[in-house]
Order: structure tokens, then sequence, then C-alpha cells
């Protein structure tokens, strides 16, 4: 080499020790990955870059050592790649430049392996995908959400650690360099480990750090390991397999790594021969992984009724923990389970229990209401021992299967309150939408809800606050006893507005369960209704939202007359319309008790003409017998013009045809005797205003209202609306004053129309007579406590109720 070019050789290198950021630098990857169906591989070089003049003569490779270039918290370049973390980053030397190390076994060197071998190295070099880093929901300086643990109940007995991986135990942590070694190993034997030997090498590489398992899950070797362990798949004993599922778990691997299938298969195809705790540790490493696996799982279902009679109370319990994270439980299973469940029931611990009730609720397996029953005794006498989160699985179970167990109620009543301080947001949420599915009104418990929910109401979802706005407006808790509550969803709300492209049921939830409680925020309604948010949400394939638009819709119709928003197009309304009408026809209307009270008072009011079933608010979903009266209380028919009557002509009236031959129901003596039972009825000065008819209180049996058998007194109002004249007053002269119109909407309502064992309405039928009112009806209502004993009574004493409901002043 000359001189000359020497000192230029010499100076071009002083220039890159003195200025590194001049230095151009190639990072040379080896790795191969399997991608939407292809190959990339991407090849990269270490080099100085040289002067032109120098192309020719020696060239001089860098170590590649990220974290030499970029100091912790600070933002990664394009050259680190978009999957890679500040966390990575910031890793020992060693750590962050030990997937740069040379590897003389490369892709390259194994294309004289099969076709079949290269492709399981294909799979078994698949990336795992990088996790979507997302910004935090919640403000700085907030404490976290508290969380419940599902895997509690492992606590309550030593048998658990048997047939469940212990997430919280890890073997004692090994040296990063002794994980180097292994790994050297690897590449040293190649081809000629034994299956032992690679479990063994995964089991020990599974002893690293968390913080380290990073660094070799990017390592080539790592792939090679995992590479043989595809090949030695079925050679694998299956303590073996075991073994290299449970190192998959503690390294950290992808839910989603590809080998991951191959593995679901072998194991499935094991089930078989392997024994009731390897079935079920098997599952639960799948779950530890967060890997569904529903082949296997399948797999699961038809081997363990072999092993029922093997079945105590712990296994049972870790059975159907697995069934609820698989959501899914074969019908041929549920009868046996079922049995199992109830000659183990009183062995079971609190946190056991809790888990019980939750795989119940999220496999959906629908025992019957005596088991239901029997769970929820038990878990109300061990409930003081009961964890938060096991009260709310119980109490998940309880709405999945729409069960009313006063005991448990009542013990809420006690403990809501006491725990309600520590609970977080989706804890609280749980017991509020509980309450709300089961109707059950307690201000005990809603009240200490609403209370403690505000300060920690930064953690909630979009979800939770629908949730939560949903069941406080349904069981009518109005704003004025709790101030704080509706205000502080309403902005989750909006602070949560993004979230509503993805999850518009969500919006509508929550703007309903306002809308009960007389709650309108402007803004939100406006989003709701714009025809962007209607578009999107018609285009929903799970849900029918339309429906829920439609009420919406025509709430703010109703309630804000001033509203000069985004309405629902009058197509959507008329096609929503006709859906509702014929559900309504085929369901509502044929029911027994809306048949049974159309009749009579078809009968009492003169024929089909003077009552009209329909849907009188199309966007409450639910029908009304309409009949409208005078002002002198004589019934008008209806017709399907609404404001015109068919009025009798002039000539006509003379002769008492119609309504008029209606009025009063005629008095005989076969009548007054079923009446009175043959008692002699006191004679009285001068009759009394009417008054309804005095009912026999109804008590409910077994828990359930049903069809009782109740007498009607015959009050004094109730003799004179029976024996009064069919002219009640001397009508006005028509041409004084034209008469108005009044327009009943008589309504059957049933025990769901009301909260659990009170008189007061639900949400959305409260917001019904609310609507009734402001269309200028007066709600005339049938009570399920009144009208259903009546069903079984005599058409007299049904038409005397009647009678005193419509024409009662």
């Amino acid at each position: 080499m000359s001189a000359k070019a020497l000192s230029r050789h010499v100076a071009a290198l002083r220039l890159c020790a003195r200025s590194p950021s001049r230095v151009v630098c190639k990072a040379q990857h080896i790795c191969s990955r399997l991608e939407n169906g292809e190959q990339a591989k991407e090849e990269e070089t270490d080099t100085v870059q040289q002067p032109p003049k120098a192309a020719a003569s020696r060239r001089y490779t860098l170590a590649y050592n990220p974290s030499a270039y970029y100091q912790k918290g600070v933002q990664h370049s394009a050259s680190l790649g978009g999957s890679e973390t500040e966390e990575e980053a910031s890793q020992p030397v060693l750590n962050a430049a030990f997937r740069q190390q040379s590897n003389p076994y490369t892709v390259s060197s194994s294309r004289h392996l099969s076709s079949a071998k290269n492709a399981l190295l294909s799979l078994a070099f698949n990336r795992e995908r990088a996790s979507k880093g997302g910004k935090s929901a919640h403000p700085k300086g907030t404490q976290a959400d508290v969380k419940g643990d599902p895997r509690a109940f492992h606590r309550c007995r030593p048998e658990y650690l048997s047939m469940a991986h212990d997430i919280s135990q890890r073997p004692p942590a090994i040296h990063f360099r002794e994980a180097s070694l292994l790994l050297h190993k690897v590449t040293l034997m190649k081809g000629n480990m034994e299956p032992s030997d690679i479990a063994h090498f995964l089991c020990e590489l599974g002893h690293l750090s968390p913080e380290q398992t990073r660094v070799v899950r990017g390592d080539t070797r790592f792939y090679m390991l995992l590479r043989y362990s595809v090949e030695s798949l079925q050679n694998f004993t299956n303590q073996q397999l075991l073994q290299v599922l449970r190192a998959f778990v503690r390294l950290g691997l992808s839910h989603s790594h590809s080998i991951l299938g191959l593995y679901e298969t072998e194991f499935g195809r094991r089930a078989s021969k392997m024994d009731l705790y390897q079935l079920l540790l098997v599952a639960d490493l799948w779950r530890c992984l967060g890997r569904s696996v529903p082949h296997y799982l399948e797999r699961l279902c038809d081997c363990i009724s072999q092993n029922f009679s093997q079945m105590g109370p712990p296994e049972l319990v870790q059975f159907l923990y697995i069934l609820g994270e698989g959501r899914r439980c074969p019908a041929h299973l549920v009868q046996p389970l079922e049995g199992i469940l109830m000659r183990h029931l009183d062995k079971l611990k609190a946190e056991e229990v809790g888990a019980v009730c939750l795989g119940l609720f999220k496999s959906q397996i629908s025992l019957s209401e005596e088991a239901v029953r029997r769970v929820v005794d038990r878990a109300c006498s061990v409930l003081e021992q009961m964890s938060d989160f096991g009260m709310v699985n119980v109490l998940k179970l309880m709405r999945f299967s729409h069960l009313d167990h006063l005991p448990w109620l009542e013990a809420l009543g006690l403990e809501v309150p006491r725990r309600a301080p520590q609970m977080g947001v989706q804890g609280l949420m749980h017991v509020a939408l509980a309450c709300s599915a089961l109707h059950y009104h307690d201000d005990r418990i809603l009240l200490a809800v609403a209370e403690h929910l505000p300060p920690v109401a930064s953690h909630c979802r979009s979800k939770d606050a629908a949730k939560l706005l949903w069941a406080f407006g349904t069981l009518g808790v109005l704003p004025n006893q709790c101030p704080d509550l509706y205000p502080c969803l309403t902005e989750i709300l909006r602070e949560r507005e993004a979230e509503f492209q993805r999850f518009p049921e969500h919006l509508l939830t929550a703007l309903l369960g306002l809308a009960f409680a007389g709650q309108f925020p402007t803004d939100l309604l406006r989003v709701a209704l714009s025809p962007e948010f209607v578009s999107g949400a018609s285009r929903s394939q799970e849900l029918e939202l339309k429906k829920d638009l439609f009420t919406l819709d025509g709430t703010v119709g109703m309630e804000l007359p001033s509203w000069t928003g985004p309405r629902l197009s009058l197509v959507v309304r008329e096609e929503v319309t006709k859906q509702l009408w014929a559900f309504a026809q085929s369901d509502v209307c044929q029911k027994l008790e809306v048949l049974e009270a159309e009749a009579v008072l078809q009968e009492l009011l003169g024929g089909h003409a003077f009552v009209c079933k329909r849907m009188i608010l199309p966007h409450m979903r639910s029908i009304d017998l309409e009949v409208h009266l005078d002002p002198d209380e004589q019934p008008l028919p209806l017709t399907s013009e609404p404001g015109v009557y068919n009025r009798p002509a002039p000539d006509e009236e003379s002769t008492p045809t119609g309504w008029e031959r209606h009025t009063g129901v005629i008095l005989t003596d076969d009548l007054l005797a079923q009446l009175t039972s043959a008692k002699k009825i006191p004679a009285q000065p001068s009759p009394k205003p009417f008054q309804q008819p005095a009912l026999c209180p109804v008590e409910p049996q077994a828990e359930r209202e049903g069809i009782l058998s109740v007498g009607v007194d015959l009050t004094d109002g109730l003799l004179h609306a029976l024996t009064k004249p069919g002219s009640r007053s001397p009508a006005p002269s028509r041409a004084t004053s034209k008469p108005s119109v009044l327009r009943l909407a008589v309504q059957v309502t049933n025990r769901n129309h009301y909260c659990y064992r009170t008189q007061q309405l639900l949400g959305l039928h409260a917001m019904k007579r609310r609507q009734l009112a402001l269309a200028g009806y007066r709600v005339v209502e049938l009570p399920h406590w009144e009208w259903f004993p009546l069903l079984r009574r005599s058409r007299a004493e049904k038409l005397a109720y009647l009678h005193c409901k419509i024409f009662s002043s």
C-alpha cells in the first residue's frame, strides 16, 4: 500500500472515531418469517462507508451496538424497527448486541433439508407480532383500577399445583451468560439434538428473568431451537411436551406464534393417552399463553367424561374454569357436571364458589333453577370470606340465570356499602348491572356505588360508562339522588367519543339510560343521530341497532320540541316500525291477558270500533289499547285516521244501539247473587262517587307471582257503577261548543315492567308514561297484581273492574 493511500486510510479511521454520527451502518439481520403466506428475508451489513478512492482497500466492520447510540427514554430511529420498544433499547450491551453475533447456521445453510422440513423451518422462524403501544386513557397521577384475580382460587388448595400453572412462581433466575452458552450449544449440536436435549434447553431458557426473555426471543439461534422442537414434536414424551409448553409460557411466547398451532394439533392427538391432571394442565398452560385452542378443548371435553369418577372439588373447579375461559361447553356435559357440582358443592371454599360461578357464566351453562339456587345458597354462606371479584362472579351467574335470591340480595345491601370504597370501576359496574338485570332496586346498594364511582371514573371504558348509565336509568335512580354521578359519566362519554366509531352500541346504551333519567346531552345526541353514525351503526352485523336508534330518535322528537339537530330518516323509521309491529302481532298481542282485556273492553264499550290495539308510540316498542271518550265520558269509535271519529247520525241517536246499550251492565238477580255471594246489601241513603274495587292482597308464592284467585268486594261505588242509568249527565248543546276528545291508553302491565317486588316502573316504561302524557293521553293501567288474578274470575267481575278503571275520575 502506498504512503498516500495509507495516510488517507488512517485519516478516514480517525474521522469515523471522532464523528460516529457520520458512519453509515447496515445491520446484518438474517431472519425468515412467514407472514400473509410469503417469506420475507432481510440482509443488511454493518460497514464503514469508505472513501471512493479506497474502495478496493480492506474493509473494517463495526460492532452493531444500538445502546451505544441511544440513551434511555430516547425515541428509536427507523433502523431499530417499529416493533422495538424503549425497554429493548435500554438493555445492557450484551443483550442488545446478542442478536447480531455471528451465527454460522443460517437459513441459506439449511437449503439441503427436505421441503417439508424447510416448511417447518419457516414456521419456526415466524416472528412474534409486535404489541401495539397505545396512549393511556387515564390521566397521570391516578391510581390503577382495582382488578380481580380470576386465578385466586388456585391458592385454596395445594392440589391445584398438579393441574394448573402457577404464574406467580418462577424458578430461580439464571444469568444471561448461561443462556448464551445454551444457545451456542444449539449451533454446535445442530441436528444431533435428542428430544430430551431440546426440552432441557427450552426449560433452562425459561429460567431467565422476564426482562431478558425478550432478547432471547429475538435471537436467531432460538428460532433454530424452535425449529428442532417442531421436528422432534412426535418424539417427545408426554412429560417432555408439557415441559416445553410450560417453557413457552415462561418465555412469553406470543399467542399468535405459528408453531403453537402445530403443538395444539399434537396435544389434541395425544389427549386420549393423557390422564386427568395432564389434560387440565395442558388446557391451563394454553390459557396462560392467551391462545384460543378450540380443537384441543373439543378433545378435552371428549376425554373428560371418562374421568368423571376421579373428579373431586379442585378438579371440578379447574375444569369449569377452563370451560369458562374457552367460552364453550358441549350440551352432553351439562347434566353430568350439574350432578358432580351438587355432590361437591358444600366442600367448595369461598373463592372456588366464585370461580365456579364465573365458569358457568362465561361458558353459558344453563343449570336447573334448583341447582343455581343451591350454588347461590353456598355463596351466601361464605360471602364474608369471599373477595369482591368472587362476589361479582356470583352476580354474573344470577344475571345470566335471571335468579331472584332474596337472602343473597339482602346480604348485598350490607356488603356492597362496606366494600364499595375499595372496589374498582368494573366491580362497581357489575354490581349495578346485576341489580338492573334482576330489576332489583335497593338504595343501599345503588347509592353506595354512585357515591364511590366518581373518584375512580377516569378508569371507565366507554363500555363501563354505558352500562352504568343504563343500570341507574333503568332502576329509576334520579339525578337529585346522586348529583355527581350522571354529569361524571356523561363527561366520560365525551372523553371516549373516539371509541364509539368501533363500538356504536355503547353510545346508544348510554344515551337511552340518560333518557330514562330525563337527561339529554345535546352534543352526544347530535353525534348519535348524525348520518355518519347512523350509517355505521346500521351496518353492524352482530347487533341490531336500528331499534335503539329509533327509540332514541322518537324520544328526542317527543321530549325536545325545540330540537334542530339531525333526525332519523323517514325510510328507517318506517322500516323499524314495520318490524316492531310484526313482532308485536306475533307476540305481545297474542298474550292471554291482553286478549282478555281487549275482549272485555269491547263488550263494555260497544264493539270492535271502540277499542284499538296499536302502538301509540311506535318507538317505545310496545302496544296499548286505545280508547276515546267525549267530555260526557261517552265512548267514541276510533277510525284508522287520527282525529276522525264516527259519530252516530241524528236520526239514529234515539235508538239505543252500539255503545249506548253498553254504558252500564244489566244487574240481574243471578249477577247480584254472584257478586255478593247471596249476602244482603245494606241500603245507603245516597250513592258515593266511583271507587276502585277493593281487591284482596296478592301474596306471591315461591318467590313468583302467578295467576291467583282473588275476589272483588262489592263496594258502594261499584254497586252505583253497575246500577246507574245509561245517561250519566245531560249532554251539553252541540251548538255551544265543539266537544274535545279524552284519549285513554289502556296498558296491561306485567311484572317485568316494575322493579322487583315494588310498584316502581322501570326506566323504559316510566319514560313511556312520560311521553304518553306529552302526547295528550291519560294512562289507564291494568297492573298485573290486579288484572292477572281476575283472569280466572267471572266475566261480570272483569266488566265491573274495567268499568271502574275507564270511567273513574
